[in-house]
């Protein structure tokens, strides 16, 4: 009698972070029921395809990758926020085998038992599963999902249409997973949401337990908790409610990384309100001045939007004003691109030329990289500690509290005495625009 063989998923994610962690949690429970996840198109009975949707270029990415692998697969199901848009899948990808939307992990599992079902014969307590489920980062970070969706409605988004209003998971549940991650040997977590400042706000900020203590479903609370962990927490897609004025003093006190992504988007008041942003003010420079008076080495990481319809060089001046007045340490600038089904195709305001853009997009870059590299030049000399992400025959790649994977900079230690996972302690020698060169001390 020949042996049943194991069932292979070949995995493919794109897009965010929260993507991410939608593509552990499926792989998490395939590998529960004795699915063996593998790296190659060949080697796998089914290919499932986590889409990104948010832009344009996004949608045209996710649609040439489900089309390699039913080139080199044949068998594919597709999920996501693209997923959302089912008809535009399948009007140039016909032959796909299924097709969800995001957090719809239930459906994605039964589409692949449906083209590969799982073994009869699997006994989930021999091929255990790690406590802390499937990870597809390294081993030493994780990305911590505290919730879903977003109740905001800014115009340029489909974020709200695509993933849901907000939705926040129990704290207690949060706060075990957490501990799970840590016990596994992660020495960071990355909070990521939608929108992070507003945990809690739909369960109405409700008192859970985690350890028996009682703990309120809400950022600062959330934050207080995870600080007992003795672990790197870095907090991502911060919008700058009163609320955050709490957390500085944990930063101050070491108990959360002295970090916070706020997405601006803009400065200008007219761009602003035409873009529907949430809890902007006029005393946004003010608060982050006040901040920094009491953590002053807060990083601030942001993104901005150029070319938005309506925004004229007046606009794009008092940005530049704005940036220099504010002097953010890590900042990501896209041109404006509509995107299908967003509210800001209806506005009734001048579209910026594809030229302008580009243009305003060079200044605003070459602007932003000298206030950065201004303030990378300050670090020189001095001591930090830094956490070690890859070790090769020339020497370690490592990064600060002040960079998060992926998207801020690195930190390049002359050493191999060192492995990734480690937290060293170095000394600064050197700088650019983005990263810097250190030494190991001791």
């Amino acid at each position: 009698m020949s042996t049943p063989t194991t069932p292979k998923v070949g995995f493919v994610s794109l897009g965010c972070p929260k993507a991410l962690v939608d593509s552990e949690r499926i792989l998490t429970q395939l590998r529960m029921e004795g699915y063996e996840v593998v790296p190659t198109y060949q080697d796998a009975d089914v290919v499932v395809v986590n889409t990104c949707g948010f832009i344009d270029s996004a949608k045209a990415e996710s649609l040439d990758v489900i089309g390699e692998a039913i080139k080199e697969n044949g068998k594919v199901i597709v999920t996501g926020c693209m997923g959302v848009e089912e008809g535009s899948i399948r009007d140039v990808h016909p032959s796909v085998l299924s097709v969800t939307g995001p957090q719809q992990y239930e459906q994605v599992v039964n589409a692949v038992h449906e083209v590969v079902p799982p073994r009869q014969d699997h006994n989930p307590l021999i091929d255990l599963v790690p406590p802390q489920g499937v990870k597809l980062t390294p081993r030493h970070y994780a990305y911590l999902k505290i919730s879903e969706g977003c109740n905001h409605s800014c115009s340029f988004c489909i974020i709200p249409s695509m993933r849901g209003k907000l939705v926040s998971r129990p704290v207690g549940e949060v706060l075990s997973e957490a501990e799970r991650l840590v016990k596994a040997g992660v020495k960071e977590l990355l909070v990521i949401s939608q929108d992070t400042s507003a945990y809690g706000v739909d369960m109405k900020y409700k008192t859970d337990f985690w350890n028996g203590q009682p703990v309120k479903t809400r950022m600062t609370e959330l934050c207080e908790a995870l600080s007992s962990m003795g672990v790197w927490v870095r907090l991502h897609y911060v919008y700058p409610y009163p609320h955050v004025d709490e957390l500085i003093p944990l930063m101050a006190a070491g108990k959360l990384l002295p970090y916070l992504d706020i997405p601006f988007q803009h400065a200008s008041p007219k761009v602003l309100k035409a873009m529907k942003r949430p809890a902007f003010e006029d005393k946004t420079l003010a608060r982050i001045k006040a901040w920094r008076e009491i953590c002053p080495e807060l990083t601030i990481r942001s993104t901005f939007i150029v070319g938005f319809p309506g925004e004229t060089e007046e606009d794009f001046q008092y940005l530049l004003d704005w940036l220099s007045e504010a002097q953010l340490d890590r900042v990501g600038c896209f041109q404006y691109s509509p995107v299908e089904g967003a509210p800001a195709n209806d506005l009734d305001l001048d579209v910026v030329p594809d030229e302008v853009k580009q243009e305003r997009w060079e200044r605003f870059m070459a602007h932003q990289q000298a206030i950065s590299a201004a303030r990378l030049q300050l670090k020189v000399g001095k001591e930090m500690d830094v956490l070690i992400d890859e070790v090769d025959g020339e020497g370690a790649v490592a990064r600060s509290y002040a960079d998060a994977p992926e998207i801020d900079g690195s930190v390049f230690i002359d050493s191999t005495a060192v492995k990734p996972g480690d937290k060293v302690r170095v000394r600064i020698v050197d700088a650019d625009e983005y990263d810097l060169w250190a030494e190991l001390i001791g």
